[in-house]
């Protein structure tokens, strides 16, 4: 059983659609140039860019039928739960589906509204999809305005205004017909949003009005792009055409390999990719050689992870750091169409100053001089032209940290791999492995006090005579606690139990091992494990690697995702005992390594690296403590003029909101409108990036992507200042009259059941 608690954060978003399902084998499939209501003029000729894109790329017009016909059947045809299966929404061919049925009307709220319910209260908002998401969880009747098997619902309505969907859908295959997108696009003044899996917690994968770049049938890479560095294949210095550059800054960083991965792969695809290099080794007489460090579930895009920070809970943040620090090269198409790859060609020595790897000098780049060649073995790199006023210094810092979707298209992705390392991870219950009858009725007892073990285990092991060492081999991404290397785990949960009063406990404590007893050698082989065991309940997860949260009505609202300050909770063991009472546990995948991986060319907050965890505060009682009580004595507020960076990237949800403007330590309030919430309370980007850090990359997206070709929902410089129309009063009362009054404090909770293998295993 996962607790999800939906919460109480606010703010704003920006809706259509047109025609027509695919037939993927198709260069164009029927209707495609239709726009009008949806945001796109009806006048645009897009057999100008169907003659451009290469044999085995899509391009489709879509409607809010393809939604109800390719995504609705996921959430009525399966109950709450393991049955349902993201990566299943992932591959339909409208490329519309998203892990939440909400997320296809603004603001994750299906209510008609024609200004993006901007005179909405948050509240109001929260309440109805909580009511809503609450019945579809339990199994209990869904409020008939929110239920997508009624056909007179909010959601079947195909002139409901407020839904968010593109009107055009391009499935690109390779670079050259992202490159005629972005031409097609700077002709026409059209607008893009990119998406891969879709896993955006702030909505920003898909927008009305827009091109959708769905890059889920892009070339993929990493079953062949695993290639072994070795100082022999170099001679001192990177090659001309940068070839060379990703195996030089990882022998630099003491790594050995690296992985390519493409556009449209998701983490389930790499960690495969990877399991198989590692037991085709092992077949072959040797042992596994390779480690992915990744995001916590497979249905996670690589990219988007990564440009968020990138947590690996169960993947070893705290060995190897974030997301960010894994990239040594990138490949992307800008808003200027130019196809430019860039990394590090010099770096310089940081152990003195602390840092685990060389600090970034340099970054250089180049810009293909062939753009229309589809075929990548004649690809030609050269200098960039005269014309080219992008800093790849720049770009370099933008794109790591400063969110996906805003700077241009990745196609493809240098990531490091680090070397393998023993495998397992713990937990008191979690099917299938079963809990011995004698420890089954201590359960209830003993899963609690684990939820808070894995927390003094990761944050003050020293409290429980943990070293640092072990310490930093676990993380836990709100399930089981996963460890890399040698762990104490087992005698520090003894000890554990001492000091809790609880010494009737049998012979091991209770204490599940669930990777090594099954074979599981690595995060994939334990997925692939819990499938195998399943795969006459579930068939579908046979083979693939789990996806946590499963598909649900209600977007994931987080509230304040805090990063929590090491040096507070150092200060007294109280400090992590009141979150962990009024709170819970949180996302483990912070310190050790984790702080000290930076290149320093970045734009990752200090937040992240100087964080013990991060703590989900989700109801209105909770957000309103948080700011009035805690983020003082958390955080530096002395300069009023620069806020600092406090959220998470990659769980900021599309309603998150930091506090009042005028009184920092004010909530921001829920019974405001969206929009009065929009102008008088910290934006979720200064909130997640801080003043200073937000500053720099606005102005990096003016100079990358002036005309906001590339405008996602809560990205950098989505929340710019635009010239504003008067908002029309509407009239709402026609939402169910069953939504019933707000929920204040831990009544807004959602318990979503989750029987058997996926339970609390991945949280992305």
């Amino acid at each position: 059983m996962l607790l999800m608690t939906i919460a109480a954060s606010c703010l704003l978003l920006i809706t259509s659609a047109a025609a027509a399902a695919a037939d993927p084998s198709a260069s164009v499939a029927s209707g495609a140039g239709g726009g009008g209501s949806m945001g796109l003029p009806d006048s645009l000729s897009w057999e100008d860019l169907t003659s451009k894109l290469s044999p085995n790329a899509t391009l489709i017009s879509v409607s809010h039928a393809d939604y109800v016909k390719d995504c609705f059947p996921e959430f009525t045809d399966f109950p709450s739960g393991p049955a349902r299966f993201y990566q299943a929404l992932n591959e339909k061919p409208s490329g519309v589906c998203l892990p939440h049925l909400f997320y296809g009307w603004d603001v994750g709220y299906p209510l008609p509204s024609t200004n993006g319910h901007a005179n909405e209260t948050c509240s109001r908002v929260v309440q109805d999809v909580i009511n809503a998401n609450n019945a579809d969880v339990s199994g209990t009747t869904i409020p008939e305005s929110y239920d997508p098997a009624n056909p007179n619902s909010f959601l079947n309505d195909d002139s409901n205004p407020s839904l968010n969907l593109p009107p055009m859908v391009l499935f690109p295959v390779v670079a050259s017909d992202v490159i005629a997108a972005i031409k097609f696009a700077e002709a026409n003044n059209v607008e893009f949003s990119v998406k891969n899996s879709g896993h955006s917690y702030l909505g920003a994968s898909q927008k009305k009005g827009t091109l959708l770049l769905n890059m889920h049938r892009y070339t993929q890479y990493s079953a062949t792009g695993i290639v072994d560095c070795v100082a022999s294949m170099l001679d001192g210095s990177v090659a001309d055409d940068l070839s060379t550059q990703p195996c030089a800054l990882s022998l630099a960083k003491d790594k050995s390999a690296y992985v390519r991965v493409g556009g449209g792969e998701n983490w389930e695809k790499v960690y495969l990719n990877v399991e198989d290099a590692n037991k085709a080794l092992e077949q072959g007489g040797g042992e596994y050689k390779y480690h992915a460090f990744g995001g916590s579930a497979g249905s996670v895009s690589p990219l988007g992870w990564t440009f968020q920070g990138g947590l690996g809970g169960n993947t070893g943040g705290s060995r190897y750091g974030f997301g960010v620090d894994q990239v040594l090269h990138i490949e992307m198409v800008l808003p200027n169409s130019h196809h430019v790859r860039f990394g590090p060609t010099k770096w310089a020595d940081a152990s003195a100053d602390g840092y685990t790897f060389p600090r970034t000098i340099d970054v250089s780049g180049l810009c293909r001089s062939n753009p229309e060649e589809q075929d990548e073995e004649k690809w030609v790199w050269d200098s960039c032209p005269d014309d080219f006023d992008i800093d790849f210094n720049d770009l370099w810092y933008a794109v790591r940290g400063g969110g996906g979707g805003t700077w241009g298209v990745v196609t493809s992705l240098y990531l490091q791999l680090h070397e393998y390392t023993s495998f397992e991870t713990y937990a008191i219950t979690h099917l299938p492995v079963q809990q011995s009858p004698e420890c089954e009725p201590l359960v209830p007892t003993l899963g609690p006090l684990f939820d808070d073990f894995k927390s003094f285990y990761v944050i003050l092991p020293s409290l429980l005579d943990v070293s640092e060492e072990h310490s930093n081999a676990c993380g836990s991404p709100l399930g089981p606690l996963s460890c890399y290397g040698d762990d104490d785990v087992d005698q520090a949960w003894a000890r554990f139990l001492v000091m809790n009063n609880v010494t009737d406990v049998p012979e091991g404590n209770c204490l599940l091992r669930l990777a090594s007893p099954r074979g599981a050698k690595s995060l994939a082989g334990w997925s692939l494990a819990d499938g195998e065991f399943f795969k006459d309940i579930y068939p579908r997860l046979e083979g693939r690697v789990s996806s946590m949260p499963q598909p649900t009505f209600v977007p994931n609202y987080n509230g304040a995702n805090v990063l929590v300050p090491s040096a507070w909770i150092e200060e007294s063991e109280e400090n992590l005992q009141t979150l962990l009472s009024m709170i819970g546990g949180p996302y483990l995948a912070f310190g050790g390594v984790a702080r000290t991986a930076s290149d320093q060319a970045n734009s990752l907050s200090s937040a992240h690296r100087d964080a013990a965890g991060m703590f989900y505060f989700s109801t209105f009682d909770e957000i309103d403590y948080f700011w009035s009580e805690l983020f003082p004595k958390m955080f530096d507020i002395s300069d009023k003029s620069v806020f600092p960076p406090v959220f998470g990237g990659n769980h900021a949800d599309m309603l998150s909101s930091g506090p009042r403007k005028d009184d920092w330590t004010k909530a921001c309030p829920p019974e405001w409108p969206l929009e009065e919430r929009a102008e008088k309370c910290i934006s979720v980007q200064e909130a997640v990036y801080g003043t200073t850090i937000l500053k720099r990359l606005e102005a990096i997206k003016e100079a990358v992507d002036p005309n906001y070709m590339f405008d996602c929902h809560r990205c950098i410089g989505n929340n710019r200042p635009k010239t504003k129309k008067p908002v029309e009063e509407e009239d709402n009362s026609g939402t169910d009259k069953n939504s019933g009054a707000l929920l204040i404090g831990k009544s807004l909770s959602v318990i979503v059941v989750v029987v058997g293998w996926i339970g609390s295993q991945f949280m992305v």
